[in-house]
């Protein structure tokens, strides 16, 4: 049996029907570009997520770049990061040349909100917190210390669509909620997406200028912009998805709970999940010294895996000008040689997962 770490159509099958009259409704529309399917979307996704303003865009890392760009935070200014995040959440801080500080995580793969006051400098202006793998971080001490020393917190929501802290949707606590559609999300399109969420009006105004090259009217530029847009299909697709992405996000912890009971094996350590948070398992991860033979192991069983991430950003090459060394951020570090994302999909049926978890006791 080969079981794939992830499998896209059988999400799209379960709805067929509903994306293929989407995709018509736009062609046969005639108008393809910022219409009527993205101001329904970001209505919609603004009402899900609980925000007033919703602004839809390119994709998830345009949605970091643009809301660092549009709080006015620039060449020599830093933001506070998780050292073991996606290198998109850095290069939404290093694309307007201001400098990524990194704080090591906790057990729970999530930003340590206990080491963010001891990297405040007078130059920090932002927070920025990645809710990693699905699973919500540590909102109201983050939030509380960000707000105490007047830093804008700005969370990548990028695999966290639906994912709450104590009743409070990811996206919901900072300025800017930055959320990925890429098509491996549980709430992903058929190609590139993203959008930010905001309550504030100036804010989201400016990000739907920047998003049109600077511009409210046409041809009149007010600020230097981009072209960053989320398409009228993408929009018309995400539309059909976000009706059902509760019962998909049960489906993923119905999964999860699976795994959970499942897996019996001492070299293994599952995920653990933060009292007042809940997961969305955009990836299911755990944890084994012998990672190497692991992943051997079940490749050999035909059991796809993957790992997220192998290297941390501190030590990747793109950032080597920044100076840090190996050692640095030891819990990171040790992240990066232990993680496993083992398969987790829309549709999976029993059958499959008990095999994946008969080979993972096996090992």
């Amino acid at each position: 049996m080969q079981i794939k770490c992830n499998v896209l159509d059988r999400q799209f099958r379960l709805h067929q029907k509903e994306y293929e009259e989407a995709a018509l409704r736009v062609l046969r529309s005639g108008w393809y570009v910022l219409g009527t399917e993205v101001e329904k979307f970001e209505e919609e996704f603004a009402a899900y997520t609980g925000r007033k303003y919703c602004v839809g865009l390119n994709s998830g890392l345009d949605a970091l770049i643009m809301s660092v760009r549009a709080l006015g935070i620039g060449e020599g200014d830093e933001v506070i990061v998780q050292a073991n995040t996606y290198i998109a959440t850095v290069l939404g801080i290093t694309e307007n040349k201001a400098v990524p500080v990194f704080i090591e995580p906790d057990e729970y793969f999530n930003m340590d909100a206990q080491k963010i006051e001891q990297a405040i400098t007078p130059k920090t202006k932002a927070v920025m917190v990645t809710h990693l793998y699905g699973q919500a971080s540590n909102m109201n001490l983050i939030a509380e210390i960000a707000g105490k020393h007047q830093l804008a917190l700005i969370e990548d929501c990028a695999q966290s669509h639906g994912a709450c802290f104590d009743g409070r949707m990811t996206g919901s606590f900072g300025i800017s909620g930055c959320f990925s559609f890429y098509p491996t999300k549980n709430l992903g399109a058929f190609g590139d997406a993203g959008a930010v969420v905001t309550d504030n009006k100036e804010f989201a105004d400016k990000l739907r200028m920047m998003r049109n090259y600077g511009s409210r009217v046409r041809y009149y530029n007010e600020i230097e912009g981009l072209n960053s847009r989320l398409d009228e299909i993408q929009a018309a697709f995400l539309r059909v998805k976000l009706k059902y992405i509760d019962e998909l996000n049960d489906e993923r912890r119905r999964l999860a709970a699976a795994y959970d009971i499942g897996i019996r094996n001492d070299k293994i350590i599952l995920p653990k999940v933060r009292d007042g948070a809940n997961s969305i398992y955009h990836q299911y991860v755990i944890c084994c010294r012998e990672r190497e033979e692991l992943q051997k192991f079940l490749q050999e069983k035909d059991i796809q895996t993957q790992i997220h991430y192998p290297i941390p950003p501190h030590l990747a090459e793109c950032y080597r000008h920044l100076g840090h060394k190996k050692g640095e951020f030891p819990l990171t570090e040790r992240y990066a040689q232990e993680v496993l994302s083992i398969p987790i999909y829309t549709g999976m049926t029993d059958t499959e997962q008990q095999y994946v978890i008969a080979q993972l006791n096996e090992f």
